[in-house]
Parts: C-alpha cells; structure tokens; sequence
C-alpha cells in the first residue's frame, strides 16, 4: 500500500516504503491532501453508522414489539442477530481483506450493508427482520476490521495514524450516542425509520469509496485454507451464538453445554489445521507480541464494561424510573460528548507519550467512574451527583482508551496483516462485550419494570467494575514493572 499512501499524501511519505513498519524511525511528517481527507471521512462514516445502527435500534424495540407482536425473547434476537454475524465473523472478514483486497471487500460488503439496511425497514415479519439484522451484522463483519486496516495502512505509523484514530474514534463515540438521541426521535414518528436512515449514509460512504480508496491487490499467497475458513466462521459464530442465547436457555442447559463442546471443538480443529497448511489463515506468531495481547484484553475490558453500564443504565432509567427514551438519551449524553470533544486530543498525547500510559488512565477513569456510581448510587441515584459524574468519567475512560487500544493492536504489524490485526482485536471488543453483557444480564434477571430501587441492578455494576479494575491492573502492572526495571538499569 505504500505507492497508495504516496499518491494520496504527497513525496513526504515516499520514505516510509522503505522502512520497516515496526522501526521507530518510519513516522515521517504526512501531508494530507484533500483527498487523503476522503479517505478518512469514508472510513469514519461507516464507524459512525456502526454505532448509529446498534443504539437506535435498542431505543426502537418496544415499539418493533407492539407493531409486529414479538415476544420479549424474540425482540432480542434483532439485537442478538446482529451481534452474532458481526462478531462472529469480524476475524474472518479482516483477513480476507488482506487476502482478497481491502478496497474490494469494503465495497461489496457496504453494498450488502446498506440493502440490508433498507429490507428491515420495509418488511413485515419478526423472521425476516432478524434474518436481515443477521445479514447486516455479517457485512459489517467485513466493513469494520477493512475499513481500519485501510486507515493503518494508508496513514504511516507515529503521528499520522495516530491522528487519523484520534478522529475516527470520535465517529465511533458519536454514532453511538447520536443514535441514542434520534433513535428516541425516529421512534416517535415510526420505527421503521430507525432501519431506513441509515441506508441513504451507506450508499454515500459507497460512492464516495469508490472514487477515493485506493485500489490494491490481493496477496500473492495464501486465500486457499478452505478448512481454516469453514472452521473458524463455524467455530465463531457458534461460540458467539452460546453466548447471546444462554441468559434466555440457562448456561447450564444441555443445548448450551452442547454448543460449547462443538464450539470448542471447531476451534480446536482451526488451530491444528493452521499450524499444518503451508499458508494458515491466521498467523498465530502474531500473538507473541505482548502488546498485542495486552490491547485485546483490554478492548474486552472497554468494551465489556462499557456497553453493559449503558445497557443497565437504559433499562433501569426507562422501566425503573419512567424515563421517555428521549429524555434516557439525552441523560447517557455526556459520555458521548467527552469522547467527541477529548479523543482529538488523543493522537497527540499518544505520539508524545506512547499508548501505555493513557491505556492505565483509560481504565483508571472506568474504574473510578463505577466505583463512584456504586458508592453514592445507594437505592436511587441522584442523576447530578451520582449519574452525571459516573458519565464523564466513563466517557473520558473510553476516549483515552479507544485510540490507545487500536493504535497498539496494529502497531509494529506489518501491512499485509493488518486486516488480521484489526479483525482480532474488534473481535475481541464485540464477542468480550456480548460475553460480558450476557452475565450482566443473567445477574439483573430480577428487575421489574417499575421497580425504583436500583438493587436488582447492582450485582450487574459490581461485575462490571471488576471487569474495569481488571483492565486497570492488566495495563499499570507492566508498566510499573517496566519503569522500575529502567530505574534499575541506570543504578
């Protein structure tokens, strides 16, 4: 991708073909061109509809429900459906990115996105709208994990690519909340709404593909790993399928137990299966770089915690409180605008300071923001002096996070695996945050609908947190123990 970088940032990158991408020394100063702003804009508008689809759906539910007489274990399945394609298949479709061709796969699969964007706003049965979430999810399986190995090879590693994630996490933040506060306006003119919006965004982001990305070609081996592919997607999505369906089945329930064991045992062929073909699917050495790993867990940490505060706060203000779904929106706010307003500020410090340092301030502002919530939240919290504050410390968590995590997945990776590197660790963010989500909402099992106390909610917040204070130690152990190991060194 190298000559694709030089025709869209200027002479100034013409040194970074020439370098290893894990030398500290190929960071030169880009110039983005107009057209290098394209690039990006593509990419961060579909993180942006990613966010957008996920949050403005969850608001639409009851009204989904009511219209087309779903059940309640029915309605989560358009929730579910899309989790299972989307994580279930993100590894897959980042390495056949790099296998295939970024730009190709990232126009076929945002076609598919926005159509099947368009069929759920339209059809008239509970089936086909979970078919069409499920297809939706597996075509942004293939858009999320492309569209950022295009931005980590486009934009060199050090200060560029760190810029270009400071933005694009933004997008990701803003979609989420954005589609919080529409997905409360949409609804009250009709849901389906909530599923058509977003079609006519896709089919921009595709135009505009089209004439922007780059063009790039397929690598020259691999592609051919019939069994690892079938192994791997099987593998995935049954294990993520375990994990979204045991709250409703019981996770001790002999179907559960049963996926498990085929789960574990389809992975366990991939792995072998890998290991022998003469050009695996997933290199497993990438696993050794112990930077790697740490930003996988940690993402499970960011994204686990994260998303199933917000899920509890949703049910909890709207059927504990009364809360309109607008005025639910507009309360889980300002986590949102932290992100909005702090992440462009990110790429900087991470070129000053590495992503070391601002991965522990990432899960020590989680950790505070939970422990806060749990310490004044009593039987019902007071949204100023309990709430509030919870916010801006989760959303200042996940803007110093974000960037950090994917700035470190991909770092030192060589560009024709990033697509590999970018499908592991979303993978990771989406199948830790349903894995979490999933024992959250077993433990919250006991709340009712006009129930005011918070209790039922907060062995929920208690798991939570630990999952954040795990994250926390995960990252500020190393980096103790490798600042003290440096003061040693000088003695």
């Amino acid at each position: 991708m190298a000559h694709s970088v030089e025709t869209l940032a200027g002479p100034n990158v013409r040194e970074h073909a020439t370098l290893s991408p894990a030398s500290p020394t190929a960071a030169p100063d880009v110039r983005w061109t107009p057209k290098l702003w394209g690039v990006l804009a593509v990419l961060c508008l579909v993180l942006f509809l990613d966010g957008l689809d996920v949050s403005m759906v969850g608001v639409a539910l009851p009204s989904i429900g009511h219209e087309l007489g779903m059940s309640a274990t029915s309605l989560q399945w358009i929730v579910n459906g899309y989790v299972l394609g989307y994580g279930g298949l993100m590894m897959l479709g980042g390495r056949t990115a790099d296998l295939l061709g970024r730009r190709r796969v990232f126009l076929i699969a945002l076609g598919v996105f926005a159509a099947a964007s368009l069929l759920g706003g339209l059809v008239d049965s509970g089936p086909l709208l979970i078919a069409s979430r499920f297809v939706k999810g597996l075509a942004a399986a293939f858009t999320a994990p492309t569209a950022l190995s295009i931005l980590t090879t486009t934009f060199p590693e050090g200060p560029a690519r760190n810029r270009a994630l400071s933005v694009f996490s933004v997008f990701g933040a803003s979609g989420y909340s954005s589609g919080l506060i529409l997905g409360g306006l949409l609804t009250g003119i009709g849901w389906r709404w909530t599923f058509l919006t977003p079609v006519p965004l896709a089919v921009l982001a595709l135009v505009a593909g089209y004439f922007l990305i780059p063009r790039d070609k397929p690598a020259d081996e691999g592609g051919h790993d019939l069994v690892g592919a079938v192994t791997l997607s099987g593998g995935m999505l049954l294990a993520v399928y375990t994990v979204v369906s045991a709250p409703d089945r019981g996770w001790t329930a002999p179907l559960t137990l049963g996926s498990v064991v085929l789960a574990a045992a389809l992975l366990t062929t991939f792995v072998i299966v890998e290991r022998r073909v003469p050009h695996p699917l997933v290199r497993f050495g990438i696993l050794r770089n112990g930077g790697v790993v740490r930003a996988n867990l940690s993402i499970v940490a960011l994204m686990g915690s994260y998303m199933s505060f917000q899920f509890m706060m949703t049910l909890y203000l709207q059927d504990g409180l009364g809360w309109s779904a607008l005025r639910m929106a507009l309360g889980l706010l300002p986590a949102g605008l932290v992100v909005a307003f702090g992440s462009p500020f990110t790429g900087k410090l991470i070129n000053r300071y590495g992503t070391a340092p601002f991965l522990a301030a990432s899960m020590a502002s989680l950790s505070l923001g939970y422990l806060w919530f749990l310490a004044t939240a009593g039987t019902t919290p007071n949204y100023a002096f309990s709430i509030l504050p919870s916010m801006l410390l989760l959303g200042g968590g996940f803007a110093f996070g974000f960037a950090s995590i994917m700035s470190q997945a991909t770092e030192g990776i060589d560009d024709s695996e990033q697509g590999l590197a970018s499908g592991l660790v979303q993978t990771s963010g989406q199948v830790g945050a349903a894995l979490v989500l999933a024992v959250v909402t077993a433990l919250t099992s006991g709340a009712t609908p006009g129930d005011t106390d918070f209790g039922s909610y907060r062995p929920g917040a208690n798991l939570v947190t630990g999952v954040a204070v795990a994250g926390l130690l995960l990252n500020l152990v190393p980096m103790l123990l490798s600042r003290r190991g440096r003061r040693d060194a000088l003695r």
